[in-house]
């Protein structure tokens, strides 16, 4: 063999190399390189809170997950705060591609976004203090002072449906109905019972307040995602791999486990179809 047909098959070679590279990058992650944008929120431990340069909590554990089995490694995830007035708008406008921040699944929300999910089955609850046991349930809260956020409409529920003395005081945030309980001011802080176990699990309210464990409602917490997506079989996919491996229950426990809380067992673990989410018929 000659020089010239020695220089002609290394070229050959080498352009074959090159063809399997291109051929194998065309196998990568689904997501190209490129970052995905998930919405959580930052101001509730135990689900989705900010620490520093750090972000924590069940909804960021689940997001996380899905986001890997969707190919995006955890250097991929630009997380987005989402406040709950802003979410549909952000989904809407592609300021987000996906959300996940204690989203319940409702009819208003599925005529603006679509919802992968659920991935978790939540319920209005009561936070009271460790050694109380007057209140009991929604029904045991006449002339007591209950704490919700601003705008909420949870206490004002139970006011209408369960206890129509019952005195309602509105803060800012849950943490600072947690401080007012924590002082006396309040009673009970009444929200969904997950985000209530995130507030007791903190390590300065560990031991100190309880979850009456009396739910009496049921919120479907949903992946908000853009109206048209063709992502939930894949999501839905990738949270009963969380669920079948044990990890959904670790997150769990993790997140909130110190608080003694103890999820509803009849709803959860949720398994899922490949399709979207929709809302049940009454």
């Amino acid at each position: 063999m000659n020089f010239s047909q020695l220089k002609g098959k290394a070229l050959a070679a080498v352009a074959l190399a090159a063809t399997g590279v291109l051929a194998l990058s065309g196998c990568g992650s689904s997501s190209d390189g490129e970052s995905i944008r998930i919405g959580i929120k930052y101001d509730q431990p135990g689900l989705g809170y900010q620490d520093g340069r750090d972000y924590t909590g069940f909804d960021t554990d689940v997001a996380r997950y899905v986001a890997k089995e969707l190919g995006y490694s955890e250097d991929q995830i630009e997380w987005v705060e989402a406040p709950s007035a802003n979410r549909e708008n952000m989904l809407v406008n592609g300021q987000v591609d996906m959300i996940f921040a204690t989203y319940s699944i409702s009819e208003s929300r599925l005529k603006t976004v679509d919802f992968a999910g659920p991935y978790f089955y939540a319920g209005q609850d009561l936070l009271v203090q460790q050694e109380n046991t007057d209140i009991t349930g929604p029904d045991s809260l006449a002339g007591k002072n209950l704490c919700s956020v601003t705008g909420s409409t949870s206490a004002k529920k139970i006011q209408d449906k369960y206890s129509s003395t019952v005195q309602l005081v509105q803060q800012n945030s849950y943490s600072d109905c947690v401080v007012a309980l924590n002082a006396g001011m309040v009673d009970a802080v009444t929200t969904d019972d997950i985000i209530l176990a995130g507030l007791g699990a903190t390590r300065a309210n560990q031991g100190e307040l309880k979850l009456v464990g009396n739910t009496f409602t049921e919120e479907r917490y949903g992946i908000g995602l853009p109206k048209g997506s063709d992502q939930c079989a894949d999501i839905n996919a990738a949270i009963n791999k969380m669920v079948e491996t044990g990890a959904w229950e670790e997150a769990v426990e993790k997140n909130v486990g110190a608080s003694g809380y103890v999820y509803n067992a009849e709803l959860n673990p949720p398994v899922l179809d490949s399709a979207c989410a929709t809302v049940p018929a009454q």
